[in-house]
């Protein structure tokens, strides 16, 4: 056993005390043997810390134990750190409020005074990334190349890519630099925090005529001509899709990148050095952090706006909701008739009596719409959970648009979470509905529901999912080739670009969609790698599941053309955001990185440093679940979440399923709260993640000005006005720093090594 002995020498009036403390690595038991001793520990600390501190009797612990400070010293250097931040910002300009009358930025003011006050960690010297430099400047093409395929990727798709890559791009590539855009001036007034609530029929809107061009879907993607003499001749109208082949080199090339051993190494070293500069940021400022949120008036965590990014309307209600829901609807609406047995029409009364059940029996145990323990790696009986007391028939009623009652009763629930997110008024939703791909006519029945039933809020905005389910179509004999599934799903959307009044309803119902999803069970066994002499969707007619990315070439490259039709058109336009990276192999998350804006669980990133740091330099939303990923695929503990938010990803929480894992009428304010006790996230962390959720999210442009301020789309701390998000100055300009840095030292490399030759 080891010991320690520390010596000191103190005054205590005119006389000299000398001690002699011996102690073991084991902590005594806390409690002071004498009041003498006692005195002797008051007097060193005294010495140690400073004669003028006071009650210092409250301060001190057991020896060798970390002094527990009482909350009247946080406070005192709470109000500290506000004096040094006035004194630094006395000469910067009024950032604009939330409430009241102060001018706006100004615009003839340098982005650089928009720089708060706090403790930076930095790397000094020319060698500041750990690595050699010829493995600096391999790993740095290699990761540029990445980028340039991305940018390539999401420009000719109308997709967003970060400003601040792209001009590190176009100094490689010789193009002209676009400058840091300062806009107009914005004030208060132009952008109070509440859009304001449409005064008119929302399904109201512009009706454009036939423009007279000629719709063809040659090997698996739309063509458009500009009339019926083109279309003979083949010349369509060059939208610049990047085709099978380019795809797959693409793919191919990324694949080989992410197996690169030294640039693995590197990308490992570069997010472990973003994750300790994170705690260190936290060490270093967060009581300053802290500080910044309570100089905010009214503004904290429960009224910023946030966006559950990912969410299936089937399952957008709690089960004690849909439990209420159908007791209610049995008793008031009990003897309509809502599905067909055979030749027989049903009531729901006739539905229950033939499950031998009452409203008084039924109970959220009975319903069984929980996902449990059973249903770890299990997508099979987690899809079971969608029907409620295991009845197919139920679900077909309560939780379709398209049956014998026209979706009556769902459109209802929808409606009643619709009710609860206007009284929450900061909570907003993506909602999925699903378009299979079996009929031409599903477009047209989703909008007659919509509209019909009136199912519109300014909460919420569509995004419509995609099964991968060619496979059952196809042993069904609904289709014969997978071409037939692309032409049901994107033939009514060509149609209606080109002639509105073709689906009338399905035009007014498009102004509320904001993009597509594919879903399905990942961890399905396919081959994820293929060929370019892979059959074209016209040809693909085999019983067997084209491989994920098969599918998702084939979306985007029909999305990208869509896109380049609507924008012609002046109609709004769509992006790409799949479920990727929930299990199955990491070539998804390959795809998804060349063709997708964002993503939804992303977890298998975590066992890919490349990709991984990829996603972080291009700034690819994450919308993260992990209560649902706790129940199907990943334990809560396990989570890469806290690590992708230390490192500097754009996550953000999602709720995927609350009638699957979700207790509470906040489903969002439950995984958040969740979320914060086992991680220990900070308000400023939070407000970070809802921040994050509304950036990825596909709200307008107008609303995001109401919801962030008016100038959210500058870059850095010019971009973010902390009345509104309660994210503080101090988070933005060290997440704007830090990814500047990153790209600096991979971009400075290469320009070094050009000039050097």
């Amino acid at each position: 056993m080891s010991h320690t002995v520390v010596q000191c020498r103190m005054e205590n009036g005119a006389e000299d005390t000398e001690c002699t403390s011996i102690g073991t690595e084991s902590p005594p038991n806390g409690r002071m043997s004498t009041d003498k001793e006692g005195e002797l520990y008051r007097q060193l600390s005294k010495t140690l810390i400073g004669s003028d501190g006071h009650q210092l009797s409250n301060e001190l612990s057991a020896p060798y134990e970390f002094p527990q400070f009482p909350i009247e010293q946080i406070e005192t250097k709470l109000l500290t750190v506000q004096k040094e931040k006035e004194i630094s910002t006395a000469a910067a300009p009024a950032r604009e409020p939330s409430i009241g009358t102060v001018h706006d930025i100004d615009d003839d003011v340098d982005l650089n005074d928009f720089v708060p006050h706090f403790q930076r960690v930095n790397i000094s010297g020319e060698d500041n990334t750990g690595v050699p430099t010829e493995d600096l400047q391999s790993a740095s093409k290699l990761l540029i190349k990445a980028l340039d395929i991305r940018e390539k990727y999401m420009r000719v798709s109308r997709q967003g890519f970060p400003s601040n890559v792209n001009r590190f791009l176009s100094t490689i590539n010789g193009k002209p630099v676009t400058e840091v855009q300062v806009m107009d001036r914005a004030t208060i007034e132009d952008h109070p925090v509440h859009p304001p609530k449409i005064d008119r029929d929302p399904w109201d809107c512009e009706f454009l005529p036939d423009n007279g061009t000629v719709l063809k879907c040659v090997k698996g993607v739309f063509m458009v001509y500009e009339n019926e003499a083109n279309a003979e001749q083949n010349k369509n109208i060059d939208y610049g899709v990047p085709d099978l082949e380019t795809f797959v080199r693409d793919m191919q090339l990324l694949c080989a990148l992410i197996a690169d051993g030294p640039l693995k190494s590197f990308c490992y070293r570069r997010l472990s050095y973003l994750s300790s500069k994170f705690q260190l940021h936290v060490l270093l400022n967060e009581l300053r952090e802290l500080a910044a949120q309570k100089a905010v008036p009214h503004r904290d965590f429960y009224n910023v706006r946030k966006v559950d990014t990912h969410i299936h309307a089937a399952s957008c209600m709690n089960q004690k909701h849909l439990l209420r829901f159908i007791k209610k609807t049995l008793k008031t609406d009990g003897d309509s008739p809502v599905c067909k047995a055979g030749d027989k029409l049903m009531s729901l009364r006739d539905v229950f009596e033939s499950m031998n059940l009452t409203a008084y029996d039924l109970t959220v145990d009975m319903l069984d719409v929980h996902a449990d323990r059973n249903t770890f790696h299990r997508f099979d009986k987690f899809n079971a959970k969608y029907n409620p007391i295991g009845e197919s028939r139920l679900r077909e009623v309560f939780m379709k648009t398209d049956n014998h009652v026209g979706g009556k009763y769902f459109a209802k629930l929808i409606k009643e979470v619709f009710v609860d997110l206007q009284e929450s008024k900061y909570q907003n939703l993506e909602l999925r509905l699903s378009i299979y791909g079996r009929s031409l006519n599903e477009w047209d029945k989703l909008a007659d529901w919509a509209i019909n039933n009136n199912v519109y809020s300014d909460n919420v905005r569509w995004l419509i999912q995609v099964p991968r389910l060619y496979d059952i179509y196809r042993a069904n004999n609904c289709v014969e080739t997978f071409q037939q599934i692309i032409r049901n799903l994107f033939q009514p959307l060509f149609e209606v670009t080109k002639d509105p009044n073709s689906h009338p309803s399905l035009h007014r119902f498009l102004q509320y969609v904001i993009g597509f999803d594919s879903v399905d069970d990942e961890s399905k066994p396919e081959n994820p790698m293929f060929d370019v002499d892979v059959p074209t969707p016209d040809e693909w007619s085999d019983a067997e599941n084209p491989p994920y990315s098969y599918y998702l070439y084939y979306m985007f490259a029909n999305i990208t053309a869509l896109n380049h039709f609507r924008e012609d058109r002046g109609l709004n336009t769509f992006v790409f955001r799949p479920h990727c990276g929930e299990a199955g192999p990491v070539q998804h998350l390959v795809s998804a990185f060349i063709m997708c804006e964002s993503i939804s669980h992303g977890l298998l990133l975590r066992k890919v440093p490349v990709l991984q740091y990829l996603y972080y330099l291009c700034q690819i939303g994450i919308a993260m679940s992990p209560l649902s990923n706790n129940s199907l695929f990943l334990n809560y503990n396990r989570s890469p979440l806290p690590d992708y938010l230390s490192r500097g990803l754009n996550v953000s929480i999602s709720t995927d399923d609350p009638l699957q894992f979700h207790f509470t009428k906040e489903p969002l304010m439950e995984e958040y709260s969740i979320a914060a006790q086992v991680w220990k996230l900070s308000s400023c962390d939070m407000c970070e993640l809802a921040r994050n959720s509304v950036i990825t999210s596909g709200f307008s442009h107008h609303v995001k000005q109401h919801w962030l301020g008016p100038n959210y789309t500058r870059e850095g701390v010019a971009g973010n006005d902390m009345t509104r998000t309660n994210v503080p100055d101090i988070r933005v300009c060290y997440r704007y720093e830090t990814l500047m840095t990153e790209l600096s030292n991979i971009f400075r490399s290469v320009l070094n090594e050009v000039e050097e030759k």
